[in-house]
């Protein structure tokens, strides 16, 4: 069994970790940099060590400091979180030649998930449905623009190695294809290091529903429901919730049964997603596999009463999995926001600063994971995520006006300052959402309307 866990990442997530290890009686060792030496999880940690400065290559992704990091605690597991290093190969790879337990898939199936395109094929092959575009990546403008042509614009372009909504570039028409092809390139390699790219036909007008995985090293692997994360901008999600409103239960079985099928053909093991796109027909098609815990999985947890990241210890140590398939139960409606510390009306720009007032909202059936306190600095170094705000109730209806009533409890007040609970409120309060009929374009018309 485990016994002493590192925790390769910050803010919410990392303390949402150690919370879990607390209760499984597991030694915790919270990694920081200096601008984070006073945040939540340094306090709770068992252990905290300084691994750098605030730049996240000098410490969250700084692998050597890590290690050393482990090697001074005694740590014999890592969990990475989300972010940072949590879907790298490498840092799998290092973990393991380290005799250190990486809380995730094994680093050969990060290394084949990872790359999108790699992953299109594998999933084509398991019988999983994709959209028009290209199972390998696109090397030469002259053939990802004939294979534009081919399947029609819009199309979108994608980088191999990208995440987290980065990467990414929609040509709508065929004049403005070798730009955005050569500036996805070129971001690409800044960014991931890595410039290949592939094409896929882009859907105006689809929901981005995803399916929670679990995985154990026994060949045993179940999917806990689905999660519509239509809300974004620019490709990031600001609304999740589960189940997804107005999706049959035979459709989203058979999304569940096609994520399971896929995560068998790829080896997979701990906690992932599946990510989908549905159409106006009903159809899905896949887009990726999300190798680690999501930003969005306390919905899950909400409606299925299942620790994800209680799982993901226990797989990491060995043991099977905790439920089967025909015990799995959903309850109710989950609904989760993302206050971020942004100013929507500057093109959602980081808004940070020092917490002068921080007071969550509570009440029943109200959780709020969050890393903030008053006297906190929220840097701009790093993601602005501050607090998720989660409700459930027994049906959609409610679980609406439960999450508006905590949202409007929430303050947060700072020089500076500024987070996206007004605009979660006006999204919350449309009627394509009230309705249950909102896809991913839904912000756009939202700062459409108010642009004009």
């Amino acid at each position: 069994m485990i016994e002493t866990v590192l925790i390769a990442n910050r803010g919410e997530i990392a303390l949402r970790v150690a919370r879990t290890c607390r209760e499984l009686n597991l030694r915790t060792v919270a990694v920081h940099s200096t601008a984070d030496r006073d945040s939540a999880v340094v306090r709770l940690a068992d252990r905290a060590v300084q691994i750098g400065p605030p730049a996240a290559r000098r410490s969250y992704l700084h692998v050597p400091a890590i290690m050393e990091a482990a090697a001074q605690t005694g740590a014999d597991a890592i969990h990475p979180g989300y972010g940072f290093l949590s879907e790298d190969a490498d840092f799998a790879e290092v973990c393991e030649a380290h005799g250190l337990t990486f809380i995730g898939p094994p680093a050969s199936v990060l290394r084949t998930l990872g790359d999108k395109a790699t992953a299109r094929k594998l999933m084509a092959d398991a019988g999983l449905p994709l959209l028009p575009g290209s199972t390998e990546t696109l090397d030469s403008a002259a053939e990802a623009r004939a294979l534009a042509d081919e399947i029609g614009y819009p199309v979108i372009i994608k980088a191999a190695a990208g995440g987290g909504g980065r990467g990414m570039a929609v040509v709508r028409e065929p004049g403005a294809f070798l730009e955005h092809y050569q500036r996805t390139r070129a971001a690409a390699q800044a960014v991931f290091e890595d410039g290949r790219v592939y094409l896929e036909r882009y859907q105006e007008a689809a929901r981005h529903v995803e399916v929670q995985i679990l995985c154990d090293q026994h060949g045993n692997a179940i999917w806990l429901g689905e999660r519509d994360c239509s809300v974004q901008r620019r490709h990031q999600k600001l609304i999740e919730e589960t189940p997804a409103p107005g999706l049959s239960p035979e459709l989203t079985a058979r999304m569940g049964e096609a994520a399971v099928r896929g995560a068998l053909a790829a080896g997979f093991v701990g906690a992932g997603t599946f990510e989908f796109l549905v159409d106006p027909d009903g159809q899905f098609t896949f887009m990726e596999v999300n190798c680690r815990i999501q930003v969005e999985h306390p919905v899950t947890e909400m409606v299925t009463g299942i620790d994800l990241v209680r799982e993901q210890l226990l797989v990491a140590a060995g043991r099977p999995l905790t439920t089967t398939q025909e015990r799995v139960e959903r309850r109710g409606v989950a609904i989760e926001c993302r206050v971020n510390a942004e100013d929507p009306s500057r093109g959602f720009a980081p808004a940070p600063g020092v917490l002068e007032e921080f007071v969550p909202p509570g009440g029943p059936f109200t959780r709020v994971d969050t890393h903030g306190f008053t006297g906190a600095r929220v840097t701009p170094d790093y993601d602005s995520l501050l607090a998720k705000v989660i409700a459930w109730a027994p049906d959609r209806d409610q679980a609406v006006a439960r999450v508006e009533r905590a949202l409007a409890e929430f303050r947060v007040r700072g020089a500076g300052v500024r987070t996206t609970i007004p605009f979660l409120a006006e999204i919350l309060g449309h009627p394509l959402f009230r309705d249950g009929k909102h896809t991913t374009s839904l912000v756009e018309q939202v700062l459409d309307i108010e642009r004009k």
